[in-house]
């Protein structure tokens, strides 16, 4: 009888309860689409982050502090420390090694460069562009400035590695223009000495083919940019370099992650440890390089952060607005629904139906709408998501099953609460004053 009474007020109403549908359909597929991309908003952005170069910096713990004129280095090659590179892969093997995508180091050397009275005095900066790394579990990783420094603009192409090959700042480039320096062109980059010249044999061993010109926005304009080991045989420290940048993937700042990692329980360290914070994974990079500072790039983390933070509220908000305007549509189609139906709760009151009786028969219909709802609304807002990610990241939000019984869930919550309201409403009708016509 329960059932029978159910399936019929569905015949008797139809077009309400499409109207109940629709509502429900709009809000569950709003949601869906806001949830995907709030599931996928943060590895996606993280990712997008990447352009903004590296969020962590290595340098020695004894190194001393930079002398910088000019976006020249003028610290001897000699003073401070120095890290080596054969233990670069190390990074690879952290706990969160998968998040690490790029690293790059760095060696600088002040040098002269230029023919005759013409040298000028610059910074010579020696790195990788694209080099194959060592992993201690027998891999190889390719890494360098391609990968932590993305924006750096290159007129002519990259310098090969192992090469005698050089890309001049843009700065630097306009400098030398008047001394025919170009792309094609060599330098030379003398051996210091005390009178500031140099052998003929290191003069010719260090003859540098210019093959492109980079623009950087940063002190590499006005500086040559080598391979890594150029400038380790120039200062004489073979197989070593002084700055390392990092690039990793992670997740926004919090309170916890703030915390200090020695004052934390066993509990919440392995879970500090275990989650993709800037802190553990610069902690885990201090583990596997002994005698190393790790320090965060405050002004990348900290944009990451706040966007990730302001983009993930967004999200939820207009989730929450969509429930709330479907819950609202579910109450007024239910009172609506009860305000036509009250010869039917008074006739059913009068032949001894309970106000649970009652309630029950008008929430099996919600929930048969909201299931209608949500499984029309799911499918609609995986498509939904598909577009907002093809729109927003270049790439089609992925398809998750797993949002399918929470949607359900939701569109049930959803009409049962719209619906609370008019059903307190039936339940304090009278059936004597209905059948009188009153």
């Amino acid at each position: 009888m329960f059932a029978r009474l159910v399936g019929e007020s569905f015949i008797r109403s139809p077009r309400r309860k499409l109207l109940a549908v629709a509502a429900l359909t709009v809000g569950m597929a709003v949601a869906t689409a806001t949830l995907s991309v709030a599931l996928d908003v943060g590895d996606r952005l993280a990712h997008e982050f990447r352009t903004l170069g590296a969020n962590l910096l290595v340098t020695p713990q004894s190194d001393t502090l930079p002398l910088q004129i000019g976006g020249v280095d003028y610290r001897p090659v000699d003073e401070g420390g120095y890290l080596q590179e054969s233990d670069i892969g190390k990074l690879k093997t952290i706990f969160w090694r998968h998040n690490i995508i790029g690293f790059t180091p760095f060696l600088d050397v002040p040098e002269l460069i230029g023919d005759g009275n013409n040298r000028i005095n610059v910074n010579i900066i020696g790195t990788w562009y694209e080099h194959d790394v060592p992993v201690p579990d027998g891999t190889t990783y390719r890494t360098g400035a391609a990968k932590t420094h993305p924006w750096w603009k290159i007129q002519g192409r990259w310098f090969s590695e192992g090469s005698r090959e050089c890309v001049l700042g843009a700065s630097l480039a306009a400098r030398l223009k008047s001394n025919d320096v170009a792309v094609g062109s060599q330098i030379s980059v003398p051996e210091p000495g005390e009178s500031g010249s140099a052998s003929d044999s290191l003069q010719r061993l260090l003859s540098l083919t210019v093959t492109g010109i980079v623009s950087t926005g940063g002190p590499e304009d006005g500086a040559v940019l080598v391979p890594l080991s150029i400038t380790q045989e120039i200062s004489g420290h073979r197989g070593q370099f002084r700055r390392l940048f990092v690039s990793a993937l992670t997740k926004p700042e919090d309170s916890f992650s703030e915390r200090d990692p020695n004052k934390m329980t066993p509990v919440e360290y392995d879970r500090w440890y275990c989650s993709p914070y800037i802190s553990s994974i610069a902690h885990q990079i201090e583990q596997v390089l002994p005698g190393t500072d790790v320090r965060t790039i405050r002004r990348v983390a900290e944009t990451e952060g706040r966007v990730l933070t302001r983009v993930s509220t967004l999200l939820w908000l207009v989730t929450l607005a969509a429930l709330g305007a479907a819950a609202l549509a579910i109450a007024a189609t239910s009172a609506a629904t009860i305000l036509e139906r009250r010869a039917e709760v008074g006739l059913m009151k009068a032949l001894g139906a309970t106000n649970l009786v009652v309630g029950g028969i008008f929430l099996a219909e919600q929930v048969l709408l909201a299931i209608a709802g949500g499984a029309v609304g799911f499918l609609l807002g995986a498509v939904l998501a598909r577009e907002l990610g093809e729109s927003i990241f270049g790439i089609p939000a992925s398809l998750r099953m797993v949002l399918l019984p929470i949607i359900l869930a939701l569109a049930v919550l959803v009409a049962v609460v719209g619906g609370m309201i008019p059903l307190r409403r039936a339940a304090l009708l009278e059936p004597a004053p209905i059948l009188r016509g009153e």
